[in-house]
């Protein structure tokens, strides 16, 4: 283990680098339309007036006229043209903002996916690239693009949502600020073609703009903004000690149906709590890759990609004791928290029989772990 000197001498390596770093803005609303690509645009303005360096790296304004007519007076960083499968299309230049380098850069959608051939895969890793550069950023995104939301986005709307963020990235936002908009205010701005073209106003207003569903996707967006703001707290209130650290693992296995719901909720604990957290899959004789499908194994690789994006540490062991594995990996890395999937059958007889959840809740007993099963 390093010795105090190390540890103080990485503790001020990381201060340094950490005062080096851009910082970074994000506008967050519950759905498209809300404003954000508005917001940001009048804060770039105002910057501009007050002599700040400010420069757009890529903004979307959806042919809104209100929104379009902000651009103007604006500094623009022309956007790169690539020619995919026989079509000419425009990405925003990484290069070139990183070679500018700008005191502010606006870079709207975050969970925008690259075109194939570009540096990163998605626009929230150029933005850490230009972050690590030392330009300050100011982005924004939908609530429902955030990864371990996925599944309850789905369950709102019936969308699924296949360009996502993950969570750890707006954790590392310096000011997270909610767009805020009720149901009826939204309606309206819909019905007044503020949003979509006159054309898909009524297939929107039946489908994804529904005021139960907005209801719901606010609440997601203002919990998600609460939750950044105690974190705030908590790290930067001098003297706040009122938690203890929280550090999590989710036990998977090549169930990646499972595997998935247990890795969103359990990177939903880790960032309301602010907490380290792993994914441990326990490899059993029974799950030998001569032993899967192709198709089970690829999952599985998905799945730690998923975990890994979302934040985690992947830990793999081999091993038919599953229970006494995941006991000593919560032990060995200081966890407070084990998350496994519902057990199978009968309550009662999972409770008081020999199945994985009763041999994992007698040895957690004694000790001060909690045991979070989830559904």
């Amino acid at each position: 283990m390093p010795g105090p000197i190390e540890q103080n001498a990485q503790y001020f390596l990381d201060l340094i680098k950490k005062s080096k770093r851009g910082k970074f803005k994000v506008y967050i609303g519950m759905s498209a339309g809300v404003g954000k690509t508005y917001r940001m645009l009048q804060e770039a303005h105002t910057l501009l007036r007050n002599g700040v360096d400010i420069k757009i790296g890529s903004v979307e304004t959806h042919r809104r006229a209100d929104t379009h007519a902000l651009l103007e007076g604006l500094p623009l960083i022309p956007h790169r043209t690539v020619f995919y499968r026989g079509k000419e299309l425009e990405e925003m230049d990484l290069q070139a903002i990183l070679n500018l380098h700008p005191e502010v850069v606006i870079v709207d959608e975050l969970a925008h996916s690259n075109i194939q051939g570009s540096k990163n895969e998605k626009r929230w890793q150029d933005v850490i690239d230009i972050l690590d550069a030392g330009i300050n950023v100011i982005s924004a995104v939908n609530i429902q693009h955030l990864e371990s939301l996925n599944e309850d986005v789905f369950r709102i709307t019936g969308i699924e949502v296949k360009e996502t963020v993950p969570d750890s990235l707006l954790q590392q936002a310096d000011e997270v600020v909610n767009i805020d908009l009720t149901a009826a205010e939204l309606i309206t701005r819909l019905k007044e073609g503020k949003i979509y073209d006159h054309t898909k106003i009524e297939t929107a207003l039946s489908n994804f703009f529904k005021a139960d569903k907005i209801l719901q996707l606010r609440e997601l967006a203002l919990k998600e903004v609460a939750s950044q703001v105690e974190r705030k707290v908590e790290l930067e209130v001098p003297g706040n000690t009122t938690f203890r650290a929280e550090r999590f693992v989710a036990c998977i296995s090549s169930n990646h149906e499972i595997a998935k719901k247990i890795l969103r909720k359990t990177a939903r604990l880790a960032s309301y709590y602010q907490g380290k957290w792993y994914v441990l899959y326990v490899q059993t004789s029974g799950e030998d890759t001569d032993k899967i499908g192709l198709a089970t194994q690829r999952h599985l690789i998905n799945n730690f990609k998923l975990a890994t994006e979302l934040g985690a540490e992947v830990i793999r062991v081999k091993s038919n004791e599953v229970a006494q594995t995941i006991f000593d990996t919560a032990q060995k890395h200081s966890i407070t928290t084990v998350c496994i999937g519902k057990p199978h059958g009968n309550f009662w007889k999972n409770l008081t029989g020999n199945s994985l959840f009763f041999r994992l809740l007698r040895k957690v007993s004694d000790t001060d772990i909690d045991l979070v099963v989830i559904s």
